[in-house]
Order: structure tokens, then sequence, then C-alpha cells
């Protein structure tokens, strides 16, 4: 029975010390770069622009009255006793 144990540990070890290396061989190389790695930062970079200038044209050239605060525009109405 001991012999099995034994046996079977060193078996169990061998395999883990095998996924270690094939997960460290692994995980440091890369195989092909894909659409990420080329065009990812160009992709992120053009979308912010894109948004920014939008706003921008949005907020100054479509004549849109801004009313950020109601303060002065709204009057209250006078009560009517009934």
């Amino acid at each position: 029975m001991f012999l099995m144990a034994r046996n079977a540990l060193s078996r169990l070890q061998d395999q883990s010390m095998h996924m270690q290396q094939a997960t460290a061989t692994q995980s440091h190389q890369k195989q092909t770069s894909d659409f990420h790695d080329k065009y990812g930062n160009a992709v992120l970079a053009s979308g912010a622009t894109f948004c920014i200038a939008v706003r921008a044209y949005t907020a100054t050239q479509t004549g849109t009255e801004w009313i950020l605060s109601p303060v002065g525009s709204i009057t209250p109405k006078e009560w009517r006793d009934q």
C-alpha cells in the first residue's frame, strides 16, 4: 500500500512540474499579434477624438440654449383661494 501511495505521489509531482513548465513557456511566448495589438491604441485614440469633436460641435454650433440652472427662470404661480 505504501509503495502505491508513493508512486501516485511522485506521478502527481511530475505532472504538476510539467504543467508549471508548460504554462511558463506559454506565458512568455506570443505566437502572433492580433488585431488589438496592431490597431488597439489607434482605434482608442480615434474614438476619443471623434467623441470630443462631436461634443464640442454640439456645444458650440447647434444653437442650443443650455439652461443649466432653473433658478430665476421658473416663477411660482399664485395660490388660488377655493
